[in-house]
């Protein structure tokens, strides 16, 4: 199954400490380093990826649907926000869907539509951690993605997490 990630872009940009400062001194510079960072993470993972934006701080000359470095860039009309975009992409999505974004309300509806939803803080985390070893050389499977392991501890139910938070928590190992 194939993952689409759904960023809410001003949400990540102003949860970091680098693209923060960025966007307060310029905020398309602030927006141009996190598709550039996203188009190198693509790269190495290839999942879908799309970043929302409010369209309220829309650059002047710019359409409210874009491709850019193989990331999906879209500004909501004056009249709606990015979170309704959202939500209504995450409707649509459902599974297949993960959630970058630390606002609540989002979070709340991505996880009754049966999405995958993360912090921004740590998927900040995930993209320089994924980024940084591919700099090194180093491989990015991580041991969790090697398959199963053999065992004779046993997991009793009540140690077992419900199926939701289950599949929520493979697909973010995914990342």
């Amino acid at each position: 199954m194939a993952l689409h990630i759904i960023i809410d872009g001003y949400n990540l940009i102003r949860r970091s400490s680098v693209l923060s400062r960025l966007d307060r001194m310029d905020m398309q510079a602030g927006r141009e380093s996190l598709i550039e960072k996203l188009g190198r993470y693509k790269k190495l993972r290839h999942h879908n990826i799309t970043v929302v934006f409010d369209g309220g701080n829309a650059p002047v000359f710019s359409c409210r649907r874009d491709h850019i470095k193989g990331i999906h860039i879209e500004f909501s009309p004056e009249n709606q926000t990015a979170d309704s975009i959202i939500k209504k992409m995450v409707d649509s999505e459902r599974e297949k869907a993960v959630v970058v974004t630390s606002d609540r309300d989002i979070v709340d509806f991505s996880t009754a539509r049966g999405a995958a939803v993360i912090g921004s803080d740590e998927f900040e985390e995930k993209l320089d951690m994924t980024l940084l070893m591919d700099v090194k050389g180093m491989d990015i499977e991580t041991e969790d993605h090697k398959g199963w392991t053999p065992t004779t501890k046993k997991k009793g139910p009540n140690k077992r997490l419900p199926k939701k938070k289950r599949r929520s928590r493979i697909k973010i190992k995914k990342l």
